[in-house]
């Protein structure tokens, strides 16, 4: 199946050039890669420019600056894709080598896969360089652990220590629920279609888990990719948080569930009527 990998990001060229470095190190490469621009500056322009001759068929989808509107710029992203197969990332992660190649593996219709975050500390994630994702390093457990990344047993299985036969029968184990994590994702676009993307009303946070429970309520199951698709996330500060609106988000989240919704108004498609 066609796939395009998308990253979306926001004023934060440093770790964009990063992720991208990462990116170029796959074995098996996404047919396309869209970055999908919130609103950024030149510098992350200029990002996207020096990949174009490395990575296949980069694209860079970019609206104006309205605040936090990642919802949207996906929707946009998702429209205009070709692709059968949509692998989500953020743009502040580095992704390692097989991460695109386990999540084709499991792509198919009727199915999202999902996965989780090693997170580096504001320390580590200044001491990292591009040679660094070149080599491997900022996958190694010993730097890893040596950064302060891996201070419980959850996160060191996170970085794939056995096979990948062996990781996937502790994920089929797992007791953790299947919500979608925007940074570590992949679902079919047609799946995506049927639910009209994103519900773009939900700013930061829960946005992500919010679409995962249309989903599931659409008849797409979640399958985990917790600890064979390694991600290290890179450090930054959120000055977009907003407590009230996650509370809203988390009530938006417990009243799909009940209700069982899928298709949201607010999305790809707009209706005129709301």
């Amino acid at each position: 199946m066609y796939s395009e990998l998308v990253i979306s990001t926001y004023n934060n060229p440093r770790a964009l050039d990063l992720c991208l470095e990462s990116v170029a190190m796959q074995r098996t490469a996404p047919d396309g890669v869209c970055i999908a621009d919130d609103g950024s500056g030149p510098e992350t322009r200029a990002v996207a420019e020096r990949f174009a001759t490395r990575l296949p068929r980069l694209r860079h989808v970019w609206h104006e600056d309205r605040g936090f509107e990642k919802g949207e710029i996906l929707n946009k992203a998702i429209a205009s894709s070709q692709a059968e197969v949509l692998v989500f990332i953020d743009g502040d992660v580095m992704i390692h080598p097989d991460f695109i190649t386990r999540h084709l593996n499991l792509a198919r219709p009727g199915r999202f896969a999902t996965g989780s975050l090693i997170r580096l500390d504001a320390a580590a994630t200044a001491s990292v360089t591009a040679a660094m994702v070149r080599s491997g390093q900022v996958f190694s457990r010993r730097w890893l652990r040596e950064n302060r990344a891996l201070g419980k047993l959850s996160t060191w299985l996170k970085t794939r220590p056995f096979p990948v036969p062996v990781m996937d029968v502790l994920e089929r184990m797992s007791p953790v629920r299947r919500s979608l994590c925007g940074a570590n994702a992949s679902v079919c676009r047609s799946d995506l279609l049927k639910i009209n993307g994103y519900d773009e009303t939900l700013k930061y946070g829960g946005q992500d888990k919010h679409l995962g429970v249309r989903l599931k309520n659409a008849g797409v199951r979640g399958r985990h990719l917790r600890y064979s698709a390694p991600l290290v996330h890179l450090d930054h500060p959120r000055g977009y948080a907003d407590p009230e609106r996650k509370k809203r988000h988390k009530a938006l989240i417990r009243a799909a569930r009940r209700s069982g919704e899928s298709w949201t108004a607010h999305g790809i498609e707009k209706d005129p009527r709301t």
